[in-house]
């Protein structure tokens, strides 16, 4: 005889479960609260933004990241980097401290909206690029490691009694040396600790943690050190801080990385994590016009040639190609047709400057065979209503590093990736540059694949002179800080510091 089970769902009838049983039946996420400026991003943000907000707010955090690591590879000091990154924080991920605030009250000012959607910001990108990078191991260990440094930065520029108020927020489970241990360690304790002054330990002390974390200040022997306990000042925190922001950063990598799996159902965020992660090695750069166009530049057909010393190694390479061979093939012609666009040339100086390089052909084949292509790229003709009129933009590095690699016989592409060492070495001397040091940091960055710092190296020893008396002018604004990741900006940064006070306006050449 079976027997019957009193919890047992009637088929037939309406499937009626106990409000009690169900499972968050009505979702709610409270908004965030940000009392303090530094964040450990231990808690994942939960209330709703816009595609397009989650997407801007990876971009902008993608760009400090990536010049923090360009500061690292070109071996900046930290007194440099603070003073290369700070201004470009200001200007993609502002992060204001509560005493900006102008709310009166003390304990109400990290309630200003501007703080809170500087924070929200901070924290929601911080996020969707874990997301992005959490897939393999490698890149959980680069984000880890600037991510950390810039943790480092901001916790350095940080009002100390906001700083300190963060720290205390955080209760860590460090032990505080106590006064018997004091006088038990006796001299040991001050000596092995170099620059020590006498207020700093009267008014501070020292904590007691396991060596592990703190391998910094165990590598420089500022510390002492006793039955597996490093005894840390107070003034030495930020190395005890930032180890513990580096491994619990760690831990919630490895969990992003076993959920990743299932946001492959969700078709509107992986191709948005997929395209910040290949930004990684080369951060991706939007170019508009007046970004890319230098105002008042005499650029015509006839002045290219001239204006070759300003172009990158990869347009540089094809302007020698065309006038060797008087011909390139498509991928080519398409790569230099944008660049030319971009930097100002007019679609029909663009055609006038393609025929006299096209020297061996006719004016029939020229019209029939290549005259469309560039009034295509230009947007001339073809395409739909929304794009004709603008064209194709010119390509980013990230877009020439990853697509369409050349083939033989083809002189497209970045010559940092696609050439081997010793032909990039012959085309670097071809263009001038014969500096020992340059080339063999240019060859260190490609062995590491740091395409685009080669480039930018090769760029600051180029312009060595004009950068030093940009900077005692004062001119050395945004753009002459951040990195290069664009070959229009390559030409842009290079016209205006060889030219800047002899064409254009006074304000494009302040822009430096």
């Amino acid at each position: 005889m079976i027997r019957s089970d009193s919890n047992r769902i009637d088929p037939k009838r309406r499937n009626t479960i106990d409000h009690k049983k169900k499972q968050f039946a009505n979702a709610t996420y409270k908004q965030q609260e940000y009392h303090h400026r530094l964040n450990f991003y231990s808690v994942p943000p939960t209330a709703e933004i816009t595609l397009e907000q989650f997407e801007q707010w990876a971009i902008d955090r993608l760009r400090i990241l990536a010049e923090l690591e360009a500061c690292s590879f070109r071996n900046k000091t930290p007194a440099e980097t603070t003073a290369h990154i700070t201004p470009l924080l200001q200007k993609w991920l502002p992060l204001s401290a509560n005493t900006s605030s102008s709310i009166p009250d003390p304990q109400l000012k990290w309630q200003d909206p501007r703080l809170r959607l500087e924070r929200q910001k901070d924290h929601y990108s911080h996020f969707i690029l874990r997301l992005a990078f959490s897939s393999t191991e490698d890149l959980r260990r680069r984000f880890a490691r600037i991510e950390s440094a810039l943790f480092r930065l901001r916790f350095q520029l940080d009002d100390a009694k906001e700083r300190q108020e963060f720290v205390d927020s955080l209760n860590f489970d460090w032990d505080k040396v106590s006064e018997e241990e004091k006088r038990e360690l006796g001299s040991d304790l001050p000596d092995a600790t170099p620059g020590l002054r006498k207020q700093d330990v009267e008014e501070g002390g020292w904590f007691k943690v396991d060596f592990e974390k703190v391998p910094e200040l165990v590598e420089g022997r500022r510390v002492l050190l006793k039955r597996g306990k490093a005894y840390v000042p107070v003034k030495e925190q930020l190395s005890m801080v930032v180890a513990e922001f580096g491994a619990r950063l760690d831990k919630g990598l490895e969990l992003t990385a076993r959920a990743l799996p299932r946001l492959d159902e969700d078709d509107r965020l992986t191709p948005i994590l997929t395209h910040l992660s290949k930004n990684f090695a080369t951060p991706d750069s939007t170019l508009s016009d007046s970004d890319s166009a230098v105002t008042g530049a005499p650029i015509t057909a006839s002045s290219i040639d001239h204006l070759s010393t300003s172009f990158p190694l990869c347009m540089r390479n094809l302007h020698m190609t065309l006038w060797k061979n008087s011909h390139l093939k498509h991928f080519g012609r398409l790569q230099y047709t944008l660049f030319l666009k971009g930097i100002g040339l007019s679609l029909d100086d663009c055609l006038i400057f393609w025929r006299k390089s096209f020297k061996l052909i006719t004016d029939d084949v020229f019209s029939k065979e290549y005259r469309y292509n560039v009034r295509h790229a230009y947007g001339d003709v073809g395409g739909d209503a929304t794009r004709r009129g603008r064209g194709y933009s010119p390509f980013s590095c990230q877009k020439i590093l990853t697509e369409h690699p050349p083939g033989s016989g083809e002189s497209h592409g970045c010559p940092y990736r696609h050439f081997s060492i010793d032909n990039l070495t012959g085309l670097l001397q071809a263009t001038g540059v014969n500096d020992r040091d340059v080339l063999r940091g240019v060859k260190e960055d490609v062995e590491k694949k740091r395409f685009h710092i080669a480039c930018n190296r090769v760029f600051d020893w180029a312009h060595r002179s004009e950068i030093k008396r940009a900077k005692e002018d004062g001119a050395s604004g945004l753009e002459l800080n951040e990195t290069i990741v664009h070959p229009n900006t390559y030409f842009k940064r290079s016209y205006l510091l060889k030219n800047g006070s002899k064409s254009g306006s006074q304000e494009d050449a302040m822009e430096l």
